[in-house]
């Protein structure tokens, strides 16, 4: 457990481990190898839910953030609640469709294919100051095209924020000098694979 960029280092903050016990792995979801951190169980631990929110709060409270910009879907859990916390209205990204009226879009691509991200025009205006929120980066693919689609939509781009990540440096070159803040690294299960 530790804290990325700028924020409390492992072991500083007692409340990591409680966060980090309330997510479930899942081996082999949805594939074989693949370690599913779950953090459907740590919505269900309130305590360990609000710490999560309060630590991102804590740190965005004073950088004159205007707008938290939440990834589909467990994006949305996190960034709504940061963004009420800060003051901040929230918008969503969403993935094509979903978004009535008219949309920008920005398409990237995965290790097992592509996708595309949403933003209504008109959610953000120039020069507003944007976090974007995910609960998991793992390849920075997502927050990449998320950075690009709020550029596009003329924001300033302070920063990124995930509930579990990597320090993995290829993650950060995807993110076009942008800091990356992670609260915990994934976890796995006791007996491994």
């Amino acid at each position: 457990m530790f804290v990325l960029e700028n924020g409390a280092k492992k072991g500083e903050d007692p409340r990591l481990q409680a966060i980090s016990e309330a997510i479930r792995v899942v081996p082999h979801f949805p594939k074989q190898g693949i370690m599913f951190q779950d953090i459907t169980t740590l919505l269900l631990d309130h305590n360990a839910f609000k710490d999560a929110v309060d630590i991102f709060v804590d740190r965005y409270r004073d950088m004159d953030i205007s707008v938290v910009a939440g990834v589909e879907a467990r994006g949305f859990i996190f960034g709504s609640s940061i963004a009420l916390g800060i003051g901040a209205k929230f918008v969503p990204l969403c993935k094509p469709g979903k978004l009535p009226g008219e949309v920008i879009s920005e398409k990237y691509v995965l290790e097992y294919g592509s996708d595309c991200l949403e933003l209504h025009v008109g959610a953000v205006h120039s020069s507003e100051r944007v976090i974007i929120v995910d609960d998991l980066v793992a390849t920075g693919g997502t927050l990449s095209a998320a950075i690009r689609l709020l550029e596009l939509a003329g924001a300033e781009v302070v920063e990124c924020a995930c509930v579990i990540g990597l320090s993995d440096l290829k993650v950060r070159s995807k993110l076009n000098g942008k800091p990356l803040y992670i609260l915990l690294e994934p976890r796995e299960v006791e007996n491994g694979f």
